[in-house]
C-alpha cells in the first residue's frame, strides 16, 4: 500500500521558516515526482512545488520562488520543502503528492508535463503564518 505522510506543519511568525517533510512508503521514489500543493480557505489547490526523482527537475511556482527550497532524498523516500521568509499568505494546509510522468514536455516537473490519472497524496499538514 502506498502511503504519503506529511509533517513539519505549525505556526509561525511572518518571516519565520517551517521545513515540511513528506515520508513516501510502499513505492520506490525515484520512479515519480514528488509535489507540494497547497490549499488556503476559500481558495482552490494549487502546486507550489515539485521535485522528481527520475532527471532530478524542479519547478517552483513564482510566489515562492527564492524562498522555498524542495529537496529530496531518494534512499529514505523523502522530500523535504525548507519554507523560509514566510508570509502570512502562505497560511494554508500543504499536502504532498506522488505521481508518475506518462507524457513529459521538457523535463518531469515542467507544467506541461503529463501525469498518469493514478497519484498518490499525504493527509496534508496545516501551516498559519501569523502576522
Amino acid at each position: 500500500e502506498v502511503q504519503l505522510v506529511e509533517s513539519g506543519g505549525g505556526l509561525v511568525q511572518a518571516g519565520g521558516s517551517l521545513r515540511l517533510s513528506c515520508a513516501a512508503s510502499g513505492i520506490t521514489f525515484g520512479d515519480y515526482v514528488i509535489e507540494w500543493f497547497r490549499q488556503a480557505p476559500g481558495k482552490e489547490r494549487e502546486r507550489i512545488s515539485c521535485v522528481s526523482g527520475s532527471d532530478g527537475s524542479t519547478y517552483y511556482i513564482d510566489s515562492v520562488k527564492g524562498r522555498f527550497t524542495i529537496s529530496s532524498d531518494n534512499e529514505r523516500n523523502r522530500v523535504d520543502l525548507q519554507m523560509n521568509s514566510l508570509e502570512v499568505e502562505d497560511t494554508a494546509v500543504y499536502y504532498c503528492a506522488l505521481k508518475a510522468p506518462m507524457i513529459v514536455a521538457g523535463t518531469e516537473c515542467d507544467p506541461r508535463t503529463v501525469y498518469h490519472t493514478v497519484n498518490y497524496w499525504g493527509k496534508g499538514t496545516q501551516v498559519t503564518v501569523s502576522s
